[in-house]
């Protein structure tokens, strides 16, 4: 099923929305996809668009510095979050 670009725009909507309430703490694709009720393979192509638009930032390494082999945690951008909290006032 192929989703228009409009319904795409509503789900990143919603998945920045859920990165500004969880901010700073990053989140994990798989609770991101769990908050928006989207399948994981859309998700992670959102969130790889939205990286290109310097929206949001992958975090590839744990709290250790080590290196995650699958996973990707993700956060707002710096400049995201200050526009997302303009906005919301």
């Amino acid at each position: 099923m192929k989703l228009s670009d409009k319904k795409k725009e509503k789900i990143s909507e919603q998945i920045i929305a859920f990165l500004y309430s969880t901010s700073p703490k990053p989140s994990f694709t798989s609770y991101i996809e769990e908050e928006v009720a989207r399948d994981d393979e859309m998700v992670k192509a959102l969130l790889q668009n939205m990286k290109k638009k310097g929206l949001v930032v992958e975090i590839k390494k744990n709290s250790e510095g080590k290196n995650y082999s699958k996973r990707s945690r993700w956060n707002l951008s710096g400049q995201a979050y200050a526009i997302y909290k303009v906005k919301q006032q």
